[in-house]
């Protein structure tokens, strides 16, 4: 009888309740003052069970715990369910929500039986959760059903509300930076890696074995009395801005093995890999919309929350605003359709760096785009490209644009 008077009453409960009634009925028709003692007692049977769990289920409270509540995907966390209250007259189950993303099993949410509490009134649960998919999760409500000891009556009551579980994209390290586009002397740009009226930028470290003679910076060398050799990389004076492809036709696969969580997780590394540098970035998706303030290390911990909780667009097309001028440009692309090769170069028409997901590897049957084409007219439009593929990790695609220029053919600077 849901929502009625006896609805905490489980099908034990009222069959009892109305075996008990009928047999009173019948002990009247046939006046045996005998089994109506017996229908009277069964009938109360499944009432007094309903007091004893109505007040289990009024004297339990409960509270939540995540230890962390903000994790990289793949990293466990501990979750603990503080129990307190009166005597348990009956068992308590407890069912604690938690989606697949976060770790548990649809068909197998976090379930315990507590028969009693500890001399405290107080019972301590914990249970792993290892996040497989980034983004902002709930894990609860966290339900209690209180029960007699016989089974009759039972109540559910929600003994904790949702809590959020922030799992961030994961982040690998990376090595080295590609090129500035001006690094070179006499090409366009080459003013972004002078300072003021002297001589180029150099980059020098100490010698290490295995290092090529002919980088050794010999003046550098003279002046710590050392040999240094000089860097290929060059600092990005305007910044780096950095182009978030996640438009939701551009990308192919599912859950955690999708093109779109490569990108999310290749940015999230890009960022906090030129951070580390002291390069400033800035964070854009495909529309243009800045995620967060570039900079200082609080602005990284922004920056990450910001690519847990990024959706895909709705978007078809990358035109739109100009990407910032005087900065160097990185795109993380997915598959480009005809004419969106010219939309993007419009927005930066110096050229820029950028990655571009073969979607048709994570799914070759939904695949659109053909990513060698699309990467050679980025090239002959002056872009430096690397192709990543679902074989790849992140650090490997990222390897592969720190050598684009080293392998790119003349011409297609």
């Amino acid at each position: 009888m849901p929502g009625g008077r006896f609805s905490g009453l489980t099908t034990r409960g009222r069959c009892l309740l109305a075996g008990g009634g009928a047999t009173a009925v019948c002990s009247i028709v046939l006046d045996e003052r005998d089994l109506l003692r017996v229908g009277v007692f069964v009938a109360l049977l499944p009432l007094l069970a309903l007091l004893l769990a109505s007040r289990t289920r009024r004297t339990v409270s409960a509270e939540r715990t995540l230890e962390p509540a903000r994790v990289p995907v793949g990293v466990s966390v501990d979750v603990r369910l503080e129990l307190a209250g009166g005597p348990l007259l009956g068992a308590l189950r407890l069912v604690d929500a938690a989606p697949d993303a976060a770790g548990a099993q649809a068909d197998a949410p976090p379930r315990f039986t507590v028969h009693r509490l500890s001399s405290r009134g107080t019972a301590t649960l914990t249970y792993p959760l290892r996040p497989v998919l980034r983004g902002l999760h709930k894990v609860g409500p966290l339900t209690g059903t209180a029960t007699d000891p016989l089974g009759l009556a039972e109540f559910d009551q929600e003994l904790a509300g949702p809590q959020r579980l922030v799992v961030l994209p994961r982040v690998v390290p990376l090595r080295g930076v590609p090129p500035a586009l001006g690094a070179g002397e006499g090409v366009a740009g080459a003013a972004l890696n002078h300072q003021g009226q002297g001589a180029t930028d150099v980059l020098i470290r100490p010698y290490r074995q295995g290092d090529e003679l002919r980088r050794v910076h010999w003046r550098s060398s003279a002046r710590h009395n050392e040999l240094m050799v000089r860097l290929e990389e060059r600092p990005w004076r305007g910044g780096m801005t950095l182009l978030l492809d996640r438009r939701d036709a551009a990308h192919r696969g599912r859950g955690a093995d999708s093109s779109l969580e490569f990108a999310v997780g290749l940015a999230a590394s890009v960022c906090l890999h030129l951070l580390a540098r002291g390069e400033p970035v800035t964070l854009v998706t495909e529309d243009g919309v800045e995620l967060t303030p570039p900079g200082s290390a609080s602005g990284r911990e922004q920056l990450l929350d910001a690519l847990a909780g990024l959706r895909p667009s709705a978007r078809t097309d990358l035109a739109g605003p100009e990407l910032t001028a005087g900065s160097e440009v990185l795109a993380v692309l997915g598959a480009l359709a005809p004419g969106q090769v010219e939309a993007l170069c419009a927005r930066h028409p110096a050229g820029g760096h950028a990655v571009l997901c073969d979607t048709a590897s994570w799914d070759p049957a939904g695949g659109t785009g053909n990513a060698a084409e699309s990467a050679s007219a980025l090239r002959r439009a002056g872009w430096h490209v690397a192709v990543a593929t679902a074989t790849m990790t992140p650090d490997q695609a990222w390897d592969h644009l720190v050598a684009a220029q080293a392998v790119a053919p003349a011409g297609t600077r």
